[in-house]
């Protein structure tokens, strides 16, 4: 069996915060039911789509925080160690 390549890994990653925000927010608007926008005298509907949406963006937003914060402190522990 062929072993995985980090950039292999990290796509994986990335696909189940995406897939994990975009369940979010299926469940939000499942749970919320109907939503709309009010604005200036109009309201439109809001549908299960936008809000699915804005899960995945979420949940791509949270893999950038981890990247940046967890994986930068693991690389500076791994230096100290070195030393």
């Amino acid at each position: 069996m062929a072993t995985e390549t980090s950039k292999t890994k990290a796509y994986k990653e990335v696909g189940m915060f995406a897939a994990g925000g975009a369940a979010a927010g299926a469940g939000t608007s499942a749970t919320l039911g109907g939503m709309g926008l009010a604005v200036g005298g109009t309201a439109i509907g809001i549908g299960m789509t936008p809000v699915v949406v804005a899960g995945t963006v979420v949940g791509l937003a949270a893999f950038g925080l981890k990247k940046a914060f967890w994986d930068n402190r693991e690389k500076a522990s791994d230096k100290e160690d070195k030393e």
